[in-house]
Parts: C-alpha cells; structure tokens; sequence
C-alpha cells in the first residue's frame, strides 16, 4: 500500500518539526510550505497529494482564501484547519467552506493522527467493520431462515437483508455483494414456498394480513378525524429498500409516527393491487359489485382508469360521515407542476390521495432504453436514481410545503419490482396475457417447480375470464418467455425489473404514517 501524502501549509513550519517528525515514523510522507501561495503553487505541480493541512493564519493569503482557491481547483481533496482562533463565525465559514475537520493551536501528535484516521482510514476501517459485522449476521440469517419463518417475521427479516444490502452500499465491501445476492436468491426461493401454502388462507380469512384489498380499511381511515386533514401518496412500485433511502430526506422535514409493512396482492402488476386498495375489494369483487369498472387482461381499454370511483365506493361503504376527498394521478411532468402549484388545496380536504407514477415509468423505461440499462445496471445504481429524482421533484417540492401544515401524511406503494435473471418456458394461446412475471389463460404448459399456480382463481380472490382459465405467477427470479423468438426476448428482458410475480421485493410493501415536525 502507498504512503499517505499529507501537504502541509503553516508559517511557523520549524515549530512543527516534533509533529513531522511523528508523521513519519507512523509512515506518512509530508511536504511542507510556508504560505498559502505557494500551497496552491505545490498543487499545482502535485496531483497525488491525499490530505492537506493549513494554516488559518498566514502572511499573503489566509488558509480560508487558500482554501476556497483550492476547492475552486478540487473540490474532493480534503482539508484540515488549523488554528489558534475559537471564534464562532471563522468555524461556520470554514465549515461553509467544505473543511473536512478543524484543530486547534498547539496541535499534539496524537490529534493529528485521529483526524487522519478519521478523513483518509475511515472508509476502509468501515469497511472492514461491515465486512466482518456481515459475515457474522450471514450465519444468523441463515439459521433464522432455516428454522421456518412464520407471517410476521418474514417482513422483519427481509428488511433485515435490506438493510446490510444498503450498509454494503456505502462500504468498499464489493466482495460481499454476490454473497448477499445469494443469500437473497436462498430467501426468495424459502419465501415463495410460504406463499404457496398460506396465501389462499390469507386471502379467506378476514382476520388474516393487512393486504391490498384491506389496507385502507385497516390502516387509514382509523386515523381520519375531522379536525386534521390527511395525505395519502401512493408511489407505484416503490420497494422497500427505494422506501429506505428516501427516508433521510423525507425525515428532514416530517417524523415518522409508524413504518410497518402490508403484503400485495397476487398477481402484484398495477391492474390487480392498486385497484384493491382503492376499492378495498380483491379483484373477484370488484368485477362482481363493479362489472363496469373491471377489465380483465386480454380486453381492450386501461385497467387503471376507475380508481378515484372504487375509493369513493369504498368511502360510501365504511365511512359513517361523509368526507371531503381529492384524487390526484400523477403521470406526466404537467400534472406535477399543477400538483405543486396547488398542493396547499389539501388543507381544505379530510382526504387527498395522490398516486405518482414516475418509478413505475422509470422500470419500464429502463427495459426499452438502453440509456437507462446503463444508468440503473442494479439495484444500488437503481436506488440511486429513485433518491436523484425524488430530491429534485416537484412531488418533494410539494411535501415541503405540506410540511409547515398539521397534516397526516401516509406514503406507500401498491407493489414493488424484481430484478429478473432466469427464463421460463410457457405454452400458451394468443388470448393469454404477455405479463413477464404472471399469466393467466387456458391450457397453459409450464416447469411447475417455477410457478406458484392458482388453478382456481376464485380460491386466490381472482377474476375468471373464462371457464378454464389459471393463473400461474414467477416464482423468485424468473420470467415467462414463449418459445417463438426465445434466444431474443431473453436477452431484451433478462435483468430488468419486473412485477406479478411472487418475491420479497414484490410482495413485501411499506407502508409509513408520518408528520411534520
């Protein structure tokens, strides 16, 4: 490993021959100057220089002035204050000028060192740390997965995996990547055979999870009251792990009262959940009390078009007062503006839900643009994405406003996305649907060890488009492909994201209860 290259710029340079001389020995290669014009002068002539150390106070230029010029030139290159002046407003200016630690005059060795380890060793000291506080909880997981996880404890778990997938994120601990990416292939393949044997006892039973058809019923409108109006924002497909990184900013401005999770429903594709929730029916029902509002997969015209008179059906049903309530739907660039803009109206509502579809849009995108291919290329690049347009949103603009308002804000999903990596054969005729991770028709041919199948829909709350019809769903990874054109729709789809199937990341929704600070 290379030595550490420290430039330091101080007038008093002889004073400070006990500290070089420290430096050294601890294997740090120092340069030394005595003025801010000749740091700059240094640098210049010096690319490979890792830290810096100046001086506040010298003739010529100040460490301040030395320091802006500096960041003007590289902004990445750490600095370091030193200085015999305590006074408040040099700190703020100094911190606004993107030092990256501060000492006080007489500095000692040992401080020295600290603020070494802290700038230059800190990442790999994080990492070790992680590499190692990983490679213990692995074990623990494994054994937690093995001794057979039961409803409550899966959510738990999976946000377990999450969160040492995102500790992983920020460390340099690459070589564990493939071991996590494993060990969540191990817990999809557990998960899907949980779902197979208890997801049609949730679906009969009344008392059973909090799910798409219940979810308002059970975790809205207990918290509706007259007196604070409340926000409910839907943002399609938005996972788990997309949820965890939004939260630092959405915090900044709100507290969260209460992040649980809620299971989607089966097939979990916009069409079947989002108008679960919004109806607070399964579909079956939906297309038996509302014929007119359903359409099934193989039938013209759009699926999600009812949505704002399946809530209103749902409010008529379980609210005993009637409520003031707004819908807005989200889907181009236009409606957001006119969302921001206008936001402060929800003041004057008992009920606003919003549904924003730009991670919808973007998954799909993603799997057309070859652009986007290369700018989401996994789940941390994907993640990153999600954060770089929420930040910069007018939805956040909105939130913002909101924030110096009492108000309830609710913010959740109708289902999340998988990435997909295996192909499955499936057989079928032209009415069945082109879904990558769901099919329903007739006569269908398929490996069974891939699919969680319904051969009922009734039995899994679902509509029966014709008499022989079935369901069958993803299971883990995959994807359905037809044999026709096989070698070329699996290299178009192999490692997009993907919805309708049975996974962690699909099924296993947050849903968190917020309020402004």
């Amino acid at each position: 490993m290379s030595k550490v290259k420290i430039l330091w710029a101080d007038d008093e340079i002889d004073l400070l021959k006990p500290q070089l001389f420290f430096l050294e020995k601890k294997g740090y290669e120092v340069s030394t100057v005595t003025n801010g014009h000749d740091a700059l002068d240094y640098l210049e002539n010096h690319q490979d220089i890792d830290v810096i150390f100046l001086d506040e106070s010298m003739p010529g230029i100040t460490g301040l002035e030395t320091l802006q010029k500096i960041k003007a030139k590289n902004s990445n290159i750490p600095v370091v204050l030193i200085t015999k002046n305590e006074a408040e407003n040099l700190m703020e200016e100094a911190i606004g000028s993107q030092i990256d630690d501060y000492l006080i005059k007489p500095v000692n060795p040992n401080q020295i060192l600290l603020t070494l380890k802290k700038i230059i060793d800190n990442r790999r000291l994080v990492s070790e740390k992680t590499a190692s506080d990983y490679q213990q909880a692995f074990r623990e997981l494994h054994m937690e997965m093995s001794s057979g996880l039961d409803l409550e404890s899966w959510p738990e778990f999976y946000k377990k995996l999450i969160d040492w997938e995102l500790r992983l994120d920020s460390s340099d601990a690459e070589h564990l990547d493939e071991i996590l990416t494993m060990q969540k292939t191990d817990s999809n393949k557990e998960f899907a055979k949980f779902v197979s044997k208890q997801y049609q006892h949730w679906i009969a039973d009344e008392e059973g999870p909090v799910m798409s058809h219940n979810l308002i019923r059970r975790k809205v409108l207990p918290q509706l009251s007259e007196e604070v109006p409340n926000v409910f924002l839907l943002l399609d497909n938005l996972r788990f792990d997309q949820w965890k990184i939004l939260e630092p900013i959405i915090s900044e401005r709100f507290k969260i009262l209460q992040e649980e999770s809620f299971f989607s429903i089966l097939p979990t594709a916009t069409q079947y959940s989002r108008n679960s929730i919004f109806s607070g029916l399964l579909p079956a029902d939906i297309q038996a009390y509302y014929p007119d509002l359903w359409v099934n997969d193989f039938e013209q015209g759009g699926k999600n078009l009812h949505e704002e008179a399946l809530l209103n059906h749902q409010l008529d049903r379980l609210m005993k007062r009637k409520i003031k309530m707004q819908y807005h739907k989200i889907l181009n660039t236009t409606h957001a503006k006119q969302l921001n803009d206008n936001i402060l109206n929800a003041l004057q509502n008992d009920l606003t839900v919003i549904v924003y579809n730009f991670i919808d849009t973007l998954s799909h995108a993603r799997t057309e643009m070859e652009v986007l291919k290369e700018l989401t290329g996994d789940e941390k690049a994907y993640r990153s994405l999600t954060k770089s347009w929420f930040v910069n949103s007018p939805l956040w603009s909105a939130l913002q406003k909101l924030s110096e308002h009492k108000i309830n804000l609710f913010i959740t999903t109708d289902h999340g996305t998988i990435r997909v990596h295996s192909p499955s054969k499936v057989i079928a005729d032209r009415d069945t649907t082109t879904n990558l991770r769901y099919k329903v028709g007739k006569n269908l041919r398929y490996d069974k060890s891939d699919v969680y199948e319904v051969l009922d829909p009734k039995s899994g709350g679902l509509p029966r488009p014709n008499i022989s019809s079935s369901f069958i769903f993803a299971k883990e990874d995959k994807f359905f492909l037809y044999p026709n054109n096989y070698n070329k729709f699996n290299k178009m789809y192999r490692d997009t994201f993907q919805h309708g199937g049975v996974s962690l990341e699909e099924i296993i929704c947050p849903f968190v209860h917020l309020a402004p600070k």
